[in-house]
């Protein structure tokens, strides 16, 4: 199929080398697609609904959630401020979390919303500073300043409620706080929630029965309070699309199979592609087109790089998730995993064991499962495996 590819150098950043940004987002023009969901989500904002956006790691929610933000209607209408609590293990670092990205968010949009932060978060002026060259005030919080959490919590959403706009909220990871050793943390959050008026919430996911319970079932504080949203893979014609253009910005081209077989090989889920198509863009120099071969290469150069730290991660496994993620690797994916056939073929002991080995892998994210069949969550990993 011809298709017609605009001058790419007239709207990119000439100065940016490789287009295949990898872990963060740069701009629209580095953004694949999402234009469904884009409009999806906007309008939910837009007509003052809370959202829950759950789907699997590194498939796109952040960056889904970051090209929203950018939309003309969001950044003339409103504050924007994403929290990602995926390393927090508990209230008080929640809280941290949240102050901070509040704090980080008002000093890039406006300096009088700024100048109230500490007014109305009183719990945390042992932070306020004043910036020695220009005598602005400074965050400058440790952890262990957050002596009240449940205090500067209230205080954070009182703060954001009398911002001078509206303001949007994208807690990312958000089912981490079923996890913090406090009792109730869910009805604490949903009590501060429903009492703002003008700030609105996303609430993004990747470990779908947390979300799921969390969100719809009947006994959960959160039920029914928010729209819920699912996020696919990008299509594969749509990213085919998208990485020749890319391609083309760099004075290169890729063949259509070479994508579809990177798209096959990541299962679709796009931070994969984006860091193999990443090293692909790399290898080919400027004038020459990317072939099939070119896939191996880039997998072994991600891989190697790699390599330390997926040897401390397989060093750190017991003998029995070990023996199973092996299978796993072996088998490309397995669905009926505790099968006698499967545990037969692969020595793992019994179906209870092969239970119990899967759950210590799923709860060190090593592991996930889709449509009722079992993966080894990092593909790069999965490769690394099936070498030894």
């Amino acid at each position: 199929m011809q298709r017609n590819y605009y001058n790419c150098n007239n709207y990119m950043d000439n100065n940016r080398i490789n287009p295949f940004v990898i872990g963060r987002y740069l701009s629209p023009d580095y953004f694949c697609d999402r234009e469904q969901e884009t409009v999806f989500l906007t309008k939910q904002i837009v007509n003052g609904r809370n959202v829950t956006l759950i789907a699997d790691r590194r498939i796109g929610k952040s960056g889904l959630i970051s090209h929203v933000f950018m939309q003309p209607e969001i950044q003339k209408q409103f504050y924007t401020v994403v929290v990602d609590l995926y390393a927090t293990n508990s209230l008080a670092e929640m809280v941290y979390t949240f102050s901070n990205e509040v704090y980080r968010s008002v000093e890039q949009q406006s300096k009088s919303w700024k100048d109230k932060f500490f007014q109305v978060i009183s719990s945390l002026r042992v932070g306020f500073k004043l910036d020695a060259v220009t005598g602005s005030p400074a965050f400058d919080i440790g952890l262990g300043d957050i002596a009240a959490p449940e205090m500067t919590l209230e205080q954070v959403f009182v703060f954001l409620e009398e911002a001078d706009k509206p303001c949007i909220v994208a807690f990312d990871e958000f089912q981490q706080v079923t996890k913090y050793p406090e009792k109730n943390i869910e009805a604490l959050l949903r009590t501060y929630i429903q009492r703002c008026k003008k700030t609105q919430f996303i609430f993004s996911g990747s470990r779908k029965h947390l979300m799921t319970q969390m969100f719809l079932s009947p006994s959960k504080p959160f039920y029914q309070s928010t729209i819920n949203m699912g996020l696919d893979p990008i299509p594969c014609d749509a990213y085919t699309d998208f990485a020749k253009r890319m391609f083309l910005f760099g004075k290169k081209d890729i063949e259509d199979e070479v994508v579809k077989q990177v798209y096959d090989l990541c299962r679709g889920i796009t931070w994969y592609m984006q860091m193999l198509l990443n090293e692909m863009f790399t290898i080919t120099v400027p004038g020459d087109c990317c072939k099939v071969n070119a896939i191996d290469e880039a997998l072994r150069n991600v891989v190697q790089v790699q390599e330390p730290f997926y040897r401390e991660i397989l060093a750190a496994l017991p003998t029995k998730q070990k023996g199973l993620l092996y299978a796993i690797v072996k088998e490309k994916g397995v669905e009926n995993i505790t099968s006698g056939a499967f545990v037969q073929k692969y020595k793992l002991v019994s179906a209870s064991s092969v239970q119990a080995a899967l759950k210590g892998l799923y709860e060190k994210d090593i592991v996930m499962e889709n449509n009722g069949t079992w993966y080894v969550y990092d593909i790069f990993f999965a490769q690394y495996l099936s070498g030894k």
